[in-house]
């Protein structure tokens, strides 16, 4: 792999042997009751500086690269796709505040983000508008040295343990203006189930998969923010904000698949050597041993997409192309390697007693999150279309 080295691989054996020790004894038992990360495994994981892999030192940070953030959520999804994203929220927050918070925002927030000391979420997508981001309608309206917000957010995922939410907001009453009029506030709260009503409530939406982490619908109802947490301090600015921030998100989105995948593979193959069928293991039938090999061809093209565009954007160079290349393909190459290891497990795959069933209901979010496979595609096309002669 000529974007990794040794360093790269010392850091992946140390935080997999944080995963057996850590993570695999309690996945399939806490995602099965529905159950979240364990508080400890959270404050672990801030010990081990995962929350701040890719920010440097004097920001709280590890300060490596994006190709070690991948590796680290690869592995740390290997284990439970909740623990790999569970970082997710704080690298979005981070990156919208190291590239476009006010000095006062990146002293006191950025910090404490990376060290994991507060959790973030982000409360972007609305009950009417996903993908369609210029379309928001929760509106920021200016009142004395602050703001009151007020709209409906939808799939805030972490919001009940989060300390921040990211919160998009239209601070121009101009819908017309559509990503014109869109700003980013970082909206302090106190974590808990019950958020702070009546200006800020929330209820968990129940989902079939991605347990371990509870997505909330949030309504806030004319809820406080200073005018000191508007992202940058100038209104307008949070479309192309939030823009920006999703190549990290997307790569790391492709690792994620990437361990997801790799842990469906390992429990196939493991299960094809145990399991007895006709007189020998399963896996001397030439028909699984197929599966396992288009498995493993599949898993090792995505890590290398990933690895690859993680290698473009330490270069600091426009990396939406490289990113969307290994999102789409990672999270559709997770459904299929998922399901392929049920298929290997037979009837035991599909139930809940056995690990294949998590692996794929995890999966099938992949292509949904952080930019639908649509979108992606949408992404690399025009990308295309820009390059062509």
């Amino acid at each position: 792999m000529p974007f990794v080295t040794e360093e790269h691989e010392e850091i992946r054996r140390s935080v997999r042997d944080f995963v057996e020790k850590e993570v695999k004894p309690i996945a399939n038992d806490l995602d099965r009751r529905n159950e979240e990360i364990p508080e400890s495994v959270l404050r672990k994981m801030a010990e081990l500086g995962y929350f701040g892999v890719i920010f440097p030192p004097e920001q709280g940070g590890l300060g490596l690269d994006y190709i070690a953030m991948a590796i680290v959520t690869e592995e740390l999804s290997r284990g439970w796709l909740s623990v790999g994203s569970v970082m997710t929220r704080n690298l979005i927050t981070g990156t919208l505040i190291a590239a476009n918070g006010t000095d006062e925002q990146k002293k006191r927030l950025l910090p404490k983000i990376a060290r994991g000391e507060v959790m973030t979420a982000a409360a972007f997508t609305e009950p009417d508008s996903g993908s369609d981001t210029a379309s928001f309608k929760t509106r920021a309206v200016r009142q004395g040295d602050g703001y009151l917000i007020k709209g409906s957010k939808m799939w805030c995922t972490l919001a009940n343990r989060a300390n921040i939410l990211t919160v998009m907001t239209r601070t121009d009453p101009d819908v017309s203006k559509r990503h014109k009029g869109l700003s980013l506030i970082l909206f302090e709260k106190t974590p808990g189930n019950e958020f702070a009503p009546p200006h800020l409530t929330g209820s968990p939406i129940p989902t079939i998969g991605y347990h371990g982490m509870k997505s909330f619908a949030l309504q806030f109802d004319d809820a406080f923010a200073p005018a000191t947490n508007l992202l940058g301090g100038v209104e307008g600015r949070g479309f192309y904000q939030l823009m920006a921030s999703y190549e990290s998100a997307r790569i790391q989105t492709a690792a994620r698949g990437v361990g997801v995948a790799q842990a469906a593979f390992e429990t196939a193959t493991k299960y094809a050597k145990q399991r007895t069928q006709f007189g020998q293991p399963i896996g001397e039938f030439q028909v699984i041993r197929h599966k396992l090999a288009h498995m493993a061809v599949e898993i090792e093209a995505a890590r290398q997409l990933a690895y690859f565009a993680a290698s473009r954007k330490d270069t600091g160079k426009r990396c939406d192309y490289e990113a969307g290349l290994a999102k789409v393909f990672a999270a559709e190459m997770a459904e299929r390697v998922t399901r392929e290891a049920m298929q290997i497990h037979g009837g035991y795959g599909y139930s809940m007693e056995f690990e294949a069933q998590r692996f794929w209901r995890d999966a099938r979010v992949l292509s949904i999150f952080e930019g639908t496979s649509e979108i992606q595609l949408e992404v690399i096309g025009r990308r295309i279309m820009e390059r062509a002669e």
